[in-house]
This record gives structure tokens, sequence and C-alpha cells, in this order.
């Protein structure tokens, strides 16, 4: 794949961007593992300095940088902006709590013999991140900004349709005040990633990407016996059972399933809804996609921009079209609109089965399957019937469904009369080929350090 700016409203190539060279990544390579150095005799005070001065930088560029996601991967501009807000606010929130989260930890000294004893926190050095288009700032600052924070130095290897973005934040630290090659790009294809992850200065990698992806780096990293994070794909259930506020729960639905275009590993997929309220929610749901206005995501009043790819267009047709062929309903959308651009219509089918791709597959764009249960077990049985594991959500006043839904659903997050949504102060990851260990809160920023304990004699 070419690293340029392929505009997906247009589909016309802005600009294109020439692979680094093996000279300009190994300078890159030693450029982070002298800044890991010199970050790991900083305090917090400093460090939170410069995270803090990162966050300003952030809000000042807010508007261009919001217009270049909406140019390399589609979002609207409402969204890209609030996108790198928030990405401001998760470096202010690790800024003021990290040292705080990584705080010595004491433990019992005369329960194993010492005079003192405690565990400690500190960076592993290089962390290699691979990142994804589809949330291409806030998605690399949820890792860089609590690696940072404890002391590590970070590599960027971007998405190879994100490379103005991708360079944006290769700057940002170091315009931030951070040692120079604290944080780096490499623009390189996917092919240049092994070599990068087993260079010995290198001690660890986080990736957010597909499930094929994950497994390529986890068999790396594995072999290099090298600590990985991975955030993988969802198709995250949206629960609605008879005591849920219908009409909330369906105009939260519409948001829940279009947001960033459709495309979000944690946007609600799958609509599992009793058949009591099955009804009211399907026809206040479907008329709530139809009404979404698809447009150009520069433009004034766009709810729904394009695909990031040609590609990611083409197979949500694909999985529309093996769904109808085999008995599914299509109630609204299905049919890409005319003219140039990588655009897909909000999409509502119901009588999905198991029969179907639709049923396994995760879609990464704004259609949505919408199927009838009986009772909660059915519902909850549905939820798990999937290799994903990410988030949930489910719509219930009653007591006792809410704590069956939080104790059952197999997921990272279960998310109650809402939607699924990332904060920097709650753990974000999921289980089952959704991926392994955490990013955000305490547990993010502690998944790059080494938890050594200390035992003094007396």
């Amino acid at each position: 794949m070419a690293i340029a700016t392929l505009n997906p409203a247009t589909g016309v190539v802005e600009r294109t961007f020439a692979p680094m060279t093996e000279g300009e990544v190994e300078a890159a390579l030693a450029a982070a593992a002298g800044a890991a150095a010199a970050l790991r005799r900083t305090g917090f005070a400093e460090r939170a300095a410069w995270m803090r001065a990162a966050a300003d930088l952030l809000e000042a560029d807010a508007p261009a940088l919001a217009a270049t996601l909406t140019r390399e991967m589609g979002k609207t501009l409402a969204a890209a902006e609030a996108e790198v807000r928030k990405s401001a606010r998760g470096c202010r929130f690790y800024a003021e709590h990290a040292e705080a989260m990584l705080a010595p930890e004491p433990a019992d000294a005369a329960g194993v013999g010492a005079a003192a004893a405690w565990s400690v926190y500190q960076p592993l050095g290089v962390v290699l991140a691979v990142m994804p288009w589809n949330f291409p700032v806030w998605q690399v600052l949820r890792f860089a900004a609590p690696a940072l924070m404890a002391g590590n130095a970070g590599l960027l290897k971007h998405a190879s349709n994100v490379p103005q973005t991708a360079l944006y934040l290769g700057a940002l630290f170091e315009r931030a005040g951070f040692p120079p090659g604290a944080f780096g790009t490499l623009l390189i294809g996917s092919a240049g990633v092994e070599r990068v992850l087993r260079d010995d200065r290198v001690a660890a990698a986080t990736l957010t990407g597909s499930e094929a992806a994950g497994r390529s780096v986890a068999r790396i990293a594995g072999d290099a016996l090298k600590k990985t994070v991975l955030e993988l794909g969802g198709s995250d259930p949206f629960l609605v059972l008879p005591s849920a506020d219908v009409s909330r729960a369906a105009a939260t639905a519409v948001t829940a399933r279009c947001q960033n275009n459709g495309q979000s590993c944690i946007a609600a997929k799958r609509f599992i809804v009793h058949a009591g309220v099955y009804d009211e929610f399907l026809d206040a749901f479907t008329r709530g996609m139809a009404a979404l206005r698809v447009g150009d995501p520069a433009g004034p009043g766009t709810d729904v921009g394009p695909i990031a790819t040609e590609q990611g267009r083409a197979e949500l047709e694909e999985l529309v079209a093996d769904a109808v062929a085999k008995g599914a309903k299509l109630l609204t959308g299905g049919e890409r609109p005319a003219g140039p651009g990588w655009f897909y219509p909000p999409t509502v089918l119901a009588g999905v089965d198991a029969s179907m791709r639709l049923y396994r597959e995760e879609t990464f764009g704004p259609i949505a399957a919408v199927y009838r249960v009986d009772d909660l077990d059915e519902a909850l049985a549905l939820a798990n019937a999937t290799a994903f594991g990410l988030g949930a959500v489910v719509w219930t006043t009653d007591e006792a469904e809410r704590a069956r839904c939080i104790a059952e659903l197999e997921s990272g997050a279960v998310t109650v009369n809402g939607m699924t949504v990332s904060y920097p102060e709650l753990p974000f990851g999921g289980i089952k080929t959704s991926g392994y260990g955490r990013e955000l809160a305490a547990a993010g920023i502690r998944e790059f350090c080494n938890l050594k304990a200390v035992w003094v004699g007396r």
C-alpha cells in the first residue's frame, strides 16, 4: 500500500510520501534509544510539564489538524476536532495522575524478613506502536501519553493512509519539550514492522488494528520474548430489554452505530432486542438511521462521511449482498450513492442468521443487524455468540437484569443505558479475539513498566 493522503470523499490522491530508507529507520531507532535513556533520568514533574505543553499544542492546532484528519480518513470536521480535543484531555489526565499511578507500593517487610520491602514501576524503554487510521490521533495519544509519562520512548508506525497525521504526531512531543527522539514516526509499510520489532533496542509493542495484524505482531514479539498489548476488532452487542426507555435507546443506538462513519471497533454492531419492545425499537431505529445525512465530511450538516478506503466499502457491500441473498430483510440503505468518493449509507437489516457472514464478521461501516429475542437468557447467549469481546451495551432499568448483564457479558467493558466510549479514567481493552492487555487509566500506564520488587535486609 502506498504511503499517501488519498481523500476518501473524492478518491483523489492529494500527497504521496517516500518510505523511509534503512538508514533513516536506523537513525530513528538510535534516537529513540537515546531518548529512552534520557527520559529514565527525568522526574514526573518535568515530564508532566512537557505533556501539558503537548496538550496546549493539540488545542491550538485543533482546527488545522482536524481538517487533515477529514482529508485523510473522511470523518466529519466536528468529529475530527472533538477527537483532537479529547486527545489533549488525555495528555492532561496523565500529566496530573501518572506519578500517583506509578507510586512505589509498600509491602509487609516483617512478613518477608526484611527491614523494608516495596515494589516500584520502571519504564521498559522503547515501545513500538502500530496504529490504525480510524481514530488517528486519539488511538496514538492514548498510548503515547501514558508511555511517555512513565519514562518510555515511542516509535509510531501509523496506517499508510494517514501520513500527514503521523508526521504531525511524530513532531508533537519534541515541540512540547521532550528530548529529541522521545516519540518518532516511522514512514514504513507493514513489511517493515518485523525488522523494527526484532531490533534489540525495542522493548515492547502495542497494536490497534485487525485480528490478522494482531496475530502477526504477537507472533513476532512472542518469538523475540517482548511484551505486547493488542486492541483488535469488535462486534459489540447492544441489548434492549423490556424496561428500557426505548426512544432514548433507539436514538443512542443510531449514534452508537454510525459514530466515525461506522468505523469504530467499539461501535455497536449487533442490536439484540426483546420481543416486547422489538417493533417499537426497530421502527424508531430504522427511521433514525434513514434520516442521517451522508455527504462531504468537510461540509456543514453532514452526519456520515465516506468509508475510509475503497476496499472497505466493497467489503460492506459484500456483507450486505450475502445477507440479503440468504434471506435477510433490508429495511434502509444498502446501495452506494452515485458520484465520486467511497460513500455508503446507514443500513439496517433484520432476519440475520448464522448462515450469513454478517452474523460472524465485524462490519466496519454503518451497517446494523437487528435481532429479536424472547428473554434475557436468549439475549445473553446471542450477545456472547461471537469470537470478539471488546464492548457491550445493555438498556434496562431492572437491577437484576443489569447485574446479570454485567456479570455474564463476555467483553472488556459493559455500558448500561448509554453507548460504549473510551475514557482516560477507565481501562480499555478486550478479551477473546478482541485482544489482550489494557490501555488508559492506571492499568494502561503500567502495561509498559517493569514492576520491580525491592527487598532490603537489616
